[in-house]
């Protein structure tokens, strides 16, 4: 059963910066139902920053909550709905998803059961027709965090079975909630085209906003970082899984 469409938008100029973590790490956010996905043996995180543009919730306009900047730690699973089909939904669950607009994180966090944080946040971009720079840069503790990446200006098209495919094409989001509840949704777009990194920044306290046990992300080279460059994206409504003992 395909649900109703709860939201559209277009995400634009996704910096993704990805880092192999231990996947101990990780299994104290696992929703019930869903394990941990891998890429070649990796487990990962990723920082996420992007533009949130033409919002629309049920086909309306929000005022001043249109567009706006995204932060997000998120990490990748997998879930098999035996019901509806033998092969397995490849989504993601956030750690902590940060933007500028307060009414936005109370109402994520009060109905749905997301872990937003509402912070002070801007972007900064420069392009010309060779090169495109992108950054994202969101206050924490008077002190400013931020990831910045830049390309060429010639976005490519992503090779089947890469990483870039990997990270990127995980179409169901799931969260945890109380009473070994796990909510499913579905997040539509087509492939998203990447530009070719030529370098980044990232200055980040991740301890401070995602967990003691993520300390050792401000140090830890990422294992890549790409631009992708985003498209028209719609996001369904959700629906919770079936209250299956948790493995």
């Amino acid at each position: 059963m395909t649900l109703p469409i709860f939201l559209t938008a277009r995400w634009e100029n996704l910096i993704m910066a990805n880092y192999e973590v231990s996947p101990d790490i990780l299994k104290k956010y696992l929703p019930a139902h869903t394990e941990l996905d891998e890429w070649n043996g990796r487990h990962y995180v990723s920082l996420v920053g992007f533009m949130f543009l033409d919002t629309k919730v049920l086909g309306l306009k929000i005022p001043f909550h249109v567009n706006f900047e995204e932060v997000n730690l998120r990490f990748y699973v997998r879930y098999k709905d035996e019901r509806f089909s033998p092969t397995w939904k490849r989504g993601v669950v956030f750690i902590r998803e940060i933007v500028p607009k307060h009414m936005i994180a109370f109402v994520a966090n009060s109905l749905y059961g997301e872990k937003y944080l509402a912070l002070p946040m801007k972007n900064q971009k420069t392009q010309t027709e060779d090169m495109l720079s992108v950054e994202y840069l969101w206050k924490f503790d008077n002190q400013w965090n931020s990831i910045k990446v830049n390309a060429q200006n010639l976005p490519q098209s992503l090779q089947e079975g890469s990483e870039e495919q990997f990270i990127t094409e995980h179409y169901w989001g799931y969260t945890q909630q109380a009473n070994n509840q796990t909510s499913e949704y579905q997040v539509e777009h087509p492939s998203w085209e990447v530009y070719p990194t030529l370098s980044h920044e990232i200055t980040c306290n991740f301890a401070a906003l995602y967990g003691k046990e993520f300390e050792q992300l401000t140090s830890q080279p990422p294992t890549s970082v790409f631009l992708a460059k985003g498209s028209e994206i719609s996001v369904r409504q959700g629906r919770k899984l079936s209250d299956l003992p948790k493995k």
